[in-house]
């Protein structure tokens, strides 16, 4: 297995069980440029994953360029070409880090590799000497070129071609000559060896190419040729064969500009009569070379004529009759017009405007969008925000200007009826920017909208909604806020009539009325739970009716290309067509140099809204420290485990005083605080597996996003047990082993610790004593600091928090917070948020002595557990 990954640095990872690859790998790890221009000068390999050829194709790119400068021993570093490398990056396959990839930074990589290069190249005499210690083929490469030229005084041989080669003056410069005096030039026997070294790249030629072995076994390569046009149409069809044998090519310019004969379709000039993806547009259809239109009787001309060269109005343009019949025939029967579904995907399959300078094959049809279609995709990349969402879009909150941009956004995509995936980084809000957005369409009409969530976030909906959009009806159709008996005899219409329903997958899946309801919106929180297409979850979340839908994660879904489809499959059902033929279609754009996956990206880009806390661009004006909290559920177990203990604690306290009462009740807070935490904690069996914990489950889905962005995380516990379980649970999760610092860790090792995590990037996370790391530590790197149990003395925990986010931190620090909802911890966190300043003189700095002097019936209503709440499927 080989995977290739790219870290926020810009450093290279590649990790292969390929003995062909262990070269470039062990390359990579000590310097990028060196691994890359072995990857670009080595042979690819069969099998090849996507990313690897990915970065072949980058790297070959580069080793070309550097090759084709001169046979000399000159250390010349090539210019980035900027549009080329903006395609590569538009061509990214599924890769971790793939997001992070753009043209500045390959452009940053290619002067890294000039770097490289020269250090690599100066040892060997020059950029071919060292070539040729890679790959043979560079031995001779590039000193034999092949030339077609226009002959305009010759009808029925239009085309010359000529054969020449390269060789050194006495001065040092260069001269090309017939490759018909290599033969005299060599005829020497004692030169017969450079003649064959020579001729090399002619061998690989004819290895692949009929027409060159012709030419080599006939002995015309060595002659002057006149061609007709077809002859130098099928030359022409086999650069690409050419350049890779290492023969450099001289051709007439307007073959390099691309000027074919090509179907050119103009989509959605006017609106439809409906909105969605199943909508028809109307579409004009025509015959184009470059921008001039062709008449109907050149049509007809072009149709009666072999697929080749023609001349055009004095030019000479490639045409295919039977493409160009069978595209014009295919339009002529899509007569009633194109569903937007369909026009979309065939506007992300054209090429872009630069494409002809840059792809090797010409493209027969150029679609491209009308009037209409085109401004509803400007509106769709390029948001113009309205006056009422600048205003607040009615919340009790102002929204920043990237959160506007959003809400306009979603908005656009509401009046289009067609669904999209707000894929915002954690930490810019995503909530309040889709509380926004049912405030708005709330003006228009009461709903009713469905917002489906993990069991764990409901509170979290309810305490936003209720903060930020009073006005709005909300209705949560879960058993923790109505009797199960209840929620499962709700009718359609009570349904309907909620305004926002808040329910949960496991809701959903369990109840089937929610299906029955014409819902406006459904918006899914924590959309990764919709990923497995086959998944009875999934079925049952695509099954409900709505006229809108949108996505909600922080999971950048488009480097993973199953979940991707299932996603879109809800949300523009027929977008990505079947997952077979998704499947099918994505296979063949791994195995593309050229477009790779750019197709698939224009397609889906303006449904899926991705902004990064990196980008200061997006948010400049974002604080430096965002605190959450984490609302977290008991697993059965641990409620059954928790309501023991509130039994045992009323028995008893209730035949006790003085400081025997104190003494029991301060164990059995700290009883609650380690069941809320995992049952192993308190039972002493070692065991820690994560299904019985609703605190590792929010860990893992917490976790899931910053692991995709590559972050770094410090989680906090104040329970030394508690260190080895999370760091094997977050090993896990990262795929990668991480840190530990706790009481017993040596000073000098912690320093080792700290200094590893700042500089080694493969590490993501470090699990710390609260006690024993909370203060004094510089850990600048992670940007992510996760309480997974609190010390109910804020101060404390923003001193643990300080270890990230202290001077030298340069990004947004996101705190967070668990909580046990329904629990002890629940309510200790209230009464810190309602007496912040205070809190220290109220509860303590570790176990609350407050608590220990409450009445039984006070103290009882604290720990108690409220199950419907803490519970939650």
């Amino acid at each position: 297995m080989t995977t290739v990954q790219i870290w926020p640095s810009g450093s290279l990872e590649l990790v292969t069980e390929n003995p062909a690859l262990l070269p470039v790998a062990h390359a990579l790890e000590t310097s990028v440029g060196v691994g890359l221009l072995l990857l670009g000068a080595s042979s690819s390999t069969a099998d090849e994953p996507p990313a690897v050829a990915w970065w072949r194709t980058f790297a070959r790119s580069f080793v070309q360029a550097a090759g084709a400068s001169s046979p000399t021993s000159e250390i010349l570093a090539p210019h980035p070409d900027s549009r080329r490398l903006t395609r590569l990056a538009q061509a990214v396959p599924p890769m971790t880090g793939g997001e992070l990839v753009d043209a500045e930074r390959l452009v940053s990589l290619w002067t890294v590799m000039s770097n490289a290069l020269t250090e690599v190249a100066t040892p060997h005499g020059g950029v071919w000497p060292w070539l040729r210690t890679v790959d043979s083929t560079w031995q001779t490469r590039g000193r034999i070129c092949l030339h077609l030229a226009e002959n305009k005084d010759n009808r029925t041989h239009p085309f010359a071609f000529l054969a020449t080669y390269a060789r050194e003056r006495h001065d040092g410069s260069v001269q090309h000559v017939p490759l018909a005096q290599a033969l005299r030039e060599y005829a020497n026997a004692n030169d017969r060896h450079s003649l064959r070294e020579l001729l090399v790249p002619v061998q690989y030629a004819a290895q692949s190419s009929e027409l060159i072995a012709a030419l080599v076994h006939s002995r015309q390569i060595y002659s002057p040729l006149a061609w007709t046009a077809e002859q130098a149409h099928a030359f022409l069809m086999q650069l690409p064969l050419f350049e890779a044998s290492g023969l450099t090519v001289r051709v007439p310019n307007w073959w390099k500009t691309k000027r074919v004969a090509r179907v050119q379709v103009t989509v959605g000039e006017d609106p439809p009569s409906m909105l969605g993806l199943g909508a028809m547009l109307s579409f004009n259809v025509s015959v184009a070379i470059g921008g001039d239109i062709l008449t109907r009787a050149e049509i007809e001309q072009l149709l009666l004529q072999d697929a080749g060269l023609a001349m055009v109005r004095g030019n000479w343009v490639e045409v295919d009759s039977d493409k160009l019949r069978e595209l014009l025939d295919r339009w002529d029967h899509a007569a009633d017009g194109l569903s937007v579904g369909d026009s979309l995907r065939l506007l992300a399959e054209s090429d872009d405007e630069d494409a002809h300078d840059l792809d090797d094959r010409p493209d027969w049809q150029q679609v491209t969008a009308g009037d209409w279609l085109r401004n509803c995709l400007d509106a769709l990349r390029n948001p113009a925000v309205g006056q009422e969402i600048r205003d607040g879009a009615g919340l009790n909150a102002t929204l920043r200007a990237y959160q506007q941009t959003g809400v306009q956004w979603m908005s656009s995509l509401f009046s289009l009826g067609l669904g999209g995936c707000l894929a915002d980084d954690m930490g810019l809000g995503k909530t309040i920017q889709v509380i926004a957005l049912l405030s708005l369409l709330h003006r228009e009409s009461p709903g009713p909208d469905l917002l489906v969530l993990p069991a764990s976030l409901i509170g979290n909906w309810q305490a936003e909604l209720a903060r930020f959009a009073p006005h709005l009806p909300v209705l949560t159709a879960h058993s923790s806020a109505m009797p199960a008996s209840e929620l499962a005899a709700m009718s359609a219409d009570q349904l309907a009539a909620g305004g926002i329903v808040l329910t949960t997958y496991g809701t959903l899946l369990r109840n089937e009325t929610m299906a029955k309801v014409d819902w406006r919106c459904v918006i899914l929180d924590e959309a990764q739970a919709i990923k497995n297409p086959s998944a009875k979850q999934t079925r049952a979340v695509k099954a409900v009716p709505s006229r809108f839908r949108l996505a909600m994660t922080g999971t950048p879904v488009e480097n993973r290309l199953g979940d991707l489809w299932s996603l879109l499959d809800f949300l523009n059902p027929g977008l990505l067509g079947t997952a077979k033929a998704f499947t099918q279609r994505t296979k063949s754009m791994a195995s593309d140099s050229n477009d790779g996956f750019a197709p698939l990206r224009r397609l889906v880009q303006p449904y899926i809204l991705r902004r990064l806390k990196t980008d200061r661009s997006i948010a400049p004006d974002l604080p430096d420290k965002t605190e959450v909290v984490a609302h977290c559920t008991l697993t059965k177990r641990q409620a059954t485990l928790y309501q023991q203990a509130v039994k045992e604690l009323a028995a008893a306290i209730e035949s006790s005083d003085g400081v025997a009462r104190r003494g029991i009740i301060l164990s059995y807070l700290l009883r609650f605080k380690q069941l809320c935490n995992h049952p192993s904690q308190w039972l002493g069996d070692g065991a820690f597996e994560p299904r019985d914990s609703g605190k590792f489950a929010r860990l893992a889905e917490i976790i899931e996003p910053i692991a995709a962005r590559q972050d770094k995380v410090l989680v906090f516990t104040q329970f030394r047990a508690m260190i080895d379980p999370l760091r094997r649970f977050l090993a896990s999760l990262f795929a990668r082993d991480g840190l530990v610092i706790h009481g017993g860790t040596r000073v000098s090792k912690r320093q080792e610790h700290v200094l590893a995590f700042q500089q080694d990037e493969r590490i993501p996370f470090m699990v710390l004593s609260l006690k024993a790391a909370g203060t004094g530590l510089n850990l600048t790197a992670a940007n992510h600091v996760i309480h997974v149990d609190r010390w109910w003395n804020p101060a404390v925990e923003d001193q643990a928090t300080d270890r990230a986010y202290r001077i030298g931190q340069h990004r947004n620090v996101l705190v967070h917070k668990f909580v046990c909802t329904g629990t002890i911890e629940e309510r200790i966190d209230a009464m810190i948020n309602a007496k912040r300043d205070i809190s220290d003189a109220v509860l303590g700095s570790d176990a609350p002595p407050a608590l220990t002097e409450l009445s039984n019936d006070e103290l009882l209503a604290m720990v108690r557990l409220d199950l419907d709440r803490a519970v939650l499927s």
